[in-house]
């Protein structure tokens, strides 16, 4: 390897590869109106029958929050979601909704690209909701980039903890719950570098470390007093007064 190429890799950088962000959902009053990738918890309900109950009742509130999402342009006041940055990204969006569907998600409403009257003008995909989605699927393991939801039903924290952990993205993850036990347990054990406790996953503060974990960063913060770290140079200084020649630390006799 020559100068040249090892310079280029060993300059200092920050970055953020990529991200996802899970959403752990225990109780339905406390629903966030976020579109983000969600994980439902419904660790409280031990019979089969009320469990299927809230989960239809969440797929319906998800259901009827995203048919009243506002989708244009970005510079308008009152839009929620703007086009995606070129056709490009359009394609690979729709790639991925074909995946899910492929691998046995089950598509409950969007899934296409918005084209008529303004939408011709720019890269417009309609808000898109799968259920029946499982942790292995390539729509709950690589980012889509996307207005994509995706519920993935487990049967515990425990088990939703696992599904977080096991995607290769850490940036940040949101838990909505009324227990303060399981948000200690959720905040120790999740594996990404933000969580958020009955809040969704935006709005992160400048006064507080920002980054990833796993292929999400590699490893340095931005904001707050760890960004100083992360864009500082440290310079070690001895200065020795004695006038006398010092020996190694290592040294003996």
């Amino acid at each position: 390897m020559n100068g040249e190429r090892v310079e280029g890799v060993l300059a200092f950088n920050s970055m953020e590869p990529g991200s996802f962000t899970p959403e752990f959902v225990e109780l339905l009053q406390r629903l966030t109106e976020n579109v983000g990738f969600a994980l439902m918890n419904f660790d409280r309900a031990d019979e089969k029958a009320r469990t299927e109950e809230q989960k239809e009742r969440l797929t319906r509130m998800l259901l009827n929050r995203m048919a009243k999402l506002t989708v244009g342009n970005g510079l308008k006041p009152g839009v929620e979601i703007g086009p995606l940055v070129n056709h490009a990204q359009l394609e690979r969006v729709q790639r991925y909704i074909q995946a899910g569907m492929q691998e046995g998600a089950r598509l409950l409403t969007g899934g296409k690209a918005l084209t008529d009257g303004e939408y011709a003008r720019g890269h417009f995909f309609a808000p898109t909701l799968f259920d029946q989605v499982k942790p292995t699927m390539r729509i709950a393991q690589e980012e889509i980039f996307g207005p994509v939801l995706g519920v993935i039903e487990v049967k515990d924290l425990e088990e939703a903890i696992a599904v977080n952990n096991s995607v290769q993205y850490g940036l940040s993850t949101a838990l909505y719950t009324r227990d303060l036990n399981r948000a200690q347990r959720a905040m120790r054990d999740i594996r990404t570098a933000i969580v958020y406790i009955n809040a969704g996953t935006i709005g992160s503060e400048v006064h507080l470390p920002f980054g990833g974990m796993r292929r999400t960063g590699n490893g340095h913060r931005e904001a707050g007093q760890a960004a100083l770290d992360t864009f500082s140079e440290w310079k070690a200084i001895y200065v020795d007064y004695s006038g006398r020649l010092q020996r190694a630390q290592i040294d003996k006799d």
